[in-house]
């Protein structure tokens, strides 16, 4: 082989070990430790049954804060009460607080320095951290709602007034009454409730900026309650006001 041709094997023999070894530092950088500040061991008396336990809650963190951070269990150990716990010869451990199913060969070839299953893997898939959730990136989606004749918020019914006559005296009548012995309640209220139901029958979960119109008031009247008597008529009168408020919702970016 000429000098070139060995100078070039040895460029990219080094070439792909320096690409080899950065996918492993990104790896490892990707990690998420797990957090031992809360993880508790399973107290039993049996050390066997204490090392299930904790493996069958959660197999990677028992590793990792059981034995490679607090010390409570040790290698040995953990791997003689476990080894044979797996789905192939139908011996999992089912657990008071979860299942444990085995161990992957990496824990195997760390837990036994190398006599069972693999080494040289990175720590991330021996300790199986939870992956990094990818945030998804997300904007605002807002729709105005301008005030408008066909958008109004009702107040409460004021009470029932019998009036004979024609219709519109005893529309006026009810009017009155209302004045008279006005309802209860808050035009805000009234009219954030109004408006996050107009948002979501238009596909947005939220209603920001909702406020009524208070020179747009004018009157509502219910129909006819009374059936039986054409001479007689039974209304009760409420007021409207028209309003205004913003929809939002979230919704995730295109990607370009």
């Amino acid at each position: 082989m000429s000098l070139r041709k060995i100078v070039a094997a040895l460029a990219l023999f080094l070439l792909m070990n320096a690409m080899g070894g950065g996918r492993a530092t990104a790896s490892q950088a990707r990690s998420i430790p797990w957090d031992c500040s809360d993880w508790q061991a399973f107290a039993h008396a049996d050390r066997t049954t204490a090392i299930l336990e904790s493996l069958a809650e959660n197999r990677g963190k028992t590793l990792y804060c059981g034995i490679d951070q607090s010390d409570t269990f040790a290698k040995a150990e953990t791997w003689a009460a476990g080894k044979d716990r797996n789905e192939r010869d139908d011996t999992v451990y089912f657990g008071e607080r979860g299942q444990f199913r085995g161990f992957i060969a990496a824990q195997e070839g760390w837990l036994t320095e190398g006599e069972s299953g693999i080494t040289g893997v990175s720590i991330d898939r021996i300790f199986e951290f939870p992956r990094e959730e990818r945030k998804r990136r997300t904007r605002i989606k807002r729709l105005k709602l301008a005030a408008d004749s066909s958008r109004l918020v009702p107040s409460p019914n004021g009470p029932t007034i019998n009036h004979g006559g024609t219709r519109a005296s005893a529309e006026m009548a009810a009017g009155i009454t209302f004045n008279n012995s006005p309802p209860s309640f808050d035009w805000e209220q009234l009219t954030a409730a109004t408006a996050l139901a107009e948002c979501r029958s238009r596909g947005y979960p939220r209603a920001r900026n909702a406020a009524s119109v208070s020179a747009t008031e004018d009157w509502g009247y219910t129909p006819n309650r009374e059936t039986s008597n054409p001479q007689t008529w039974i209304f009760e009168a409420y007021k409207t006001r028209e309003y205004t408020a913003t929809c939002e919702k979230k919704v995730r970016r295109t990607r370009r």
